[in-house]
């Protein structure tokens, strides 16, 4: 009987020992399930978190590039009137309109007198102050000059527009045309509308002297 206690009491103790041995096997299984699962879940809020970064990015870069266009656009737009302005009396010295080519002048001093350039950078309002400054003066000796004369301040006229239109850009096309013949060989430049060469600086004497340098826009 004492034996039989004892056989007893050794198989209580290997089953304890087996039981809690399956508990701990179980709990490290489950532990282990469960730490999977959450580094699953880790790495599924990382990808969130990257498509949603991304996507944040995306939308950066498209607003970043559309102000870019709308302020690329209303800087083209300042120009405008001034172009007309400039194209209006280019066409009167091609015609040999001295009377056309003072009017176009005077107009052309108050579209500079009323540019804007509080849009721009701080660089640039400096360059555009000095371009206006310049062309406006130019502007008014050809409202008051003979055509002769009007003819040698739109030379320096026409260098300040291209300046201004490198800044402000163009809503039009426009073509940089170039005489190599005017000002005794030294050359002049001026700007149109179209592509065809009617030379402003000698009017019929030589109207399709020159060629066309550059498309602008």
């Amino acid at each position: 009987m004492k034996r039989l206690k004892v056989t007893t009491s050794i198989m209580a103790i290997a089953l304890v020992a087996l039981t809690t041995t399956s508990c701990k096997d179980a709990k490290k299984e489950h532990n282990d399930e469960d730490g999977h699962h959450s580094e699953q879940m880790d790495d599924n809020s990382h990808m969130d978190g990257a498509m949603e970064e991304d996507h944040s990015k995306m939308d950066h870069g498209d607003m970043e590039s559309s102000d870019k266009m709308m302020g690329n656009a209303q800087h083209a737009s300042k120009s405008t009137t001034l172009i007309a302005n400039y194209l209006d009396l280019k066409d009167a010295l091609v015609s040999d309109d001295k009377d056309g080519a003072a009017k176009a002048g005077g107009t052309m001093v108050t579209a500079l007198n009323s540019f804007d350039a509080s849009s721009f950078s701080s660089e640039q309002q400096k360059e555009l102050k000095d371009i206006i400054e310049d062309a406006t003066e130019h502007a008014e000796h050809i409202e008051k000059s003979p055509i002769d004369h009007q003819r040698e301040h739109f030379d320096v006229l026409s260098k300040d527009m291209i300046d201004l239109i490198a800044i402000t850009g163009t809503e039009e096309k426009l073509y940089q045309d170039f005489c190599p013949m005017y000002n005794n060989n030294k050359g002049a430049q001026w700007l149109s509308a179209t592509k065809e060469i009617k030379n402003p600086y000698y009017g019929a004497k030589m109207m399709s002297c020159g060629s066309v340098q550059k498309e602008i826009n």
